[in-house]
């Protein structure tokens, strides 16, 4: 019986992980995913998304932030 896992991830780790995801679809689709480098890959993909959050965050001023 597979072994079963549950997540409660926060909204801004959800939106991490959609985006790490879409990134992960795209070195897929890209080819650039071996068996040899899975791994690495999806860790890319997450470092990615996470610089890509912190570039937005950088630059965008959300409604609930003062000036």
């Amino acid at each position: 019986m597979p072994e079963t896992h549950y997540f409660s991830l926060q909204p801004s780790e959800l939106a991490i992980f959609q985006a790490a995801a879409n990134i992960y679809a795209g070195y897929v689709a890209a080819g650039q995913v071996t068996a040899e480098n899975d791994d690495a890959m999806m860790k890319k993909a997450i470092e990615a998304a996470i610089s890509i959050a912190d570039q937005v965050e950088e630059i965008i001023q959300s409604d609930n932030e003062m000036a």
